[in-house]
């Protein structure tokens, strides 16, 4: 599903046992790896589905209705859900979180957009969330009531609202690995080759810094391992330096296989590693306002339905588990019986959440 054999996945020249690289192990590695093609089809099919069911809950709401409506195409979703991706950093600047915090915020609200969509769930709010969620999960906590704060027109309920939903999206998988990380250990190998200008060096490093950071804009952490993407970006700044380190990585191969996967990472980011443009994805937000699943916007009857059937399936949940306490309680076994048992299990079939 990824790219050519990489650093993360080559042996060590000098070990005579081959163990598996950390990074093969991580949830990030099994879940969140796919082929260009596999992104598009993901995106393809979602809005796919979610337009169907958004025009259903159009018609249910008021018949005839979803005719006039323009929906948003699944390259117009994605561009809007760049631009939030890239507000994150401004964000972050404003809070003065550090850079792990932002990453993991720009990697969570990208996962979440693989299985939601913005016609369901506006980029704004699931940004401020995947931020505040972020700034847990890299354990640099801050109090929800000072976040929401320092937002205008955001309170608290805003930000919490949304938090299951992320998290359950994003399959519970918290633990992100970062290109930036892996540029840093670069940076300190290149160090320790003869004749290397420390001035140089640095100047390469704050260039590939900047490539890292626009790299987040990209799909290129869905394809490709940390430490590709980190060369790559170091190749961009300096290719002499990029060479040198993937040279003394392997002494023994003419044409180290670190450098082979370099050139279609690049382009990535050359040509998506830019914000939208500001007007074009004004056009798709004014848009989003008038093809937004009426089932999500509190007032109208679809909404309200929705509430009612919510609720009528909590009352119906509520009243089984009062059953089967009453049942346990009658024959006299506070643990249940396995007919208590049984109308307990029943129960696991409401506990979808939308």
């Amino acid at each position: 599903m990824t790219a050519a054999l990489t650093p993360d996945t080559q042996p060590v020249a000098s070990s005579s046992t081959q163990r598996q690289p950390l990074y093969e192990a991580s949830t990030q590695y099994r879940h969140w790896r796919f082929s260009p093609e596999q992104l598009v089809h993901m995106r393809s099919t979602l809005n796919v589905d979610a337009v169907s069911a958004i025009r259903d809950a159009f018609e249910a709401d008021s018949p005839g209705s979803s005719s006039s409506v323009s929906f948003l195409s699944a390259e117009e979703e994605h561009l809007l859900v760049k631009l939030y991706v890239g507000k994150i950093a401004q964000l972050c600047g404003h809070f003065r979180f550090p850079e792990e915090v932002e990453a993991t915020a720009a990697t969570y609200m990208k996962r979440f957009y693989l299985k939601n969509t913005v016609m369901d769930w506006h980029p704004k709010n699931v940004m401020l969330t995947a931020l505040f969620l972020a700034t847990k999960t890299t354990n640099h906590p801050i109090a929800l009531e000072s976040y929401a704060s320092h937002i205008p027109k955001t309170s608290p309920s805003d930000v919490l609202d949304l938090e299951f939903l992320v998290a359950q999206s994003l399959g519970f998988d918290f633990a992100v690995w970062h290109p930036h990380k892996a540029l840093w250990g670069i940076w300190l190998d290149v160090q320790t080759l003869p004749d290397v200008s420390i001035e140089e060096l640095s100047k390469a490093y704050e260039t590939a810094h900047g490539h890292v950071r626009a790299a987040r804009l990209t799909d290129a952490e869905f394809i490709y391992t940390p430490s590709q993407i980190a060369l790559a970006c170091f190749s961009l700044a300096s290719p002499t330096l990029a060479t040198a380190w993937a040279r003394a990585k392997f002494p023994s191969s003419p044409h180290p296989p670190a450098l082979e996967f370099l050139e279609p990472i690049k382009e990535i980011i050359l040509r998506d590693g830019s914000p939208p443009d500001v007007e074009a994805v004004r056009e798709v937000d004014r848009r989003l306002r008038l093809c937004k699943n009426p089932e999500k916007i509190p007032g109208t009857n679809a909404y309200i339905k929705k509430q009612q059937e919510k609720d009528r399936q909590a009352e119906e949940k509520r009243l089984r588990k009062a059953e089967a306490a009453r049942i346990a309680m009658e024959e006299g076994d506070p643990f249940g019986s396995e007919l208590a048992k049984k109308a307990a299990e029943d129960l696991d079939d409401d506990d979808d959440d939308d």
